[in-house]
């Protein structure tokens, strides 16, 4: 809920770096509560996708890549703008799982070791756009490893089924 709260300028409405509203290919840009804003070493922002039927990496089609450029270009221009920060000294990219479900890009200092980084979580937006123009329904094929962390549900269900 917090998510349409940002989205709906219920909430946090403040501390929007940057905002476009198209319903299709817009989303709003706001610093990650991880981040305290008060120097750029640990710079983190995330990307809040406006369409709500956009849950995860695995909901990603061709369709979508008007929006994912949006993110990329227009992510990149306002934190230069906003914070001197130029592109090449950003990881963008996006979780698999993600811990919540509306999708969501992370911007990070290039510098910083953010949780969840690691190759088995992170997916970069350049490689989602890539894979996306090469299959439009690249992420619905591919199989994506991810490392479970023993105290999650998911960890729980995988044990119970017998899968580890």
């Amino acid at each position: 809920q917090w998510v349409y709260n940002i989205l709906e300028k219920k909430a946090e409405a403040d501390r929007i770096i940057h905002e476009n509203p198209d319903p299709c290919d817009g989303f709003v840009l706001v610093p990650d509560f991880k981040w305290n804003q008060n120097q750029l070493d640990d710079l983190y922002l995330i990307a809040l996708v406006q369409r709500r039927e956009v849950k995860s990496l695995r909901d990603l089609t061709a369709e979508h890549l008007p929006l994912l450029r949006n993110i990329l270009r227009e992510g990149k221009e306002a934190i230069m703008k906003r914070f001197g920060v130029p592109g090449s000294q950003l990881r963008i990219y996006l979780h698999y799982h993600p811990s919540y479900y509306h999708l969501h890009v992370h911007f990070t200092a290039l510098g910083y070791d953010a949780p969840g980084i690691s190759v088995e979580r992170a997916h970069l937006l350049t490689d989602v756009i890539d894979n996306l123009v090469l299959d439009s329904a690249y992420y619905q094929k591919r199989a994506l490893t991810f490392a479970l962390q023993a105290d999650k549900e998911l960890f729980k269900r995988f044990q119970e089924a017998g899968r580890m």
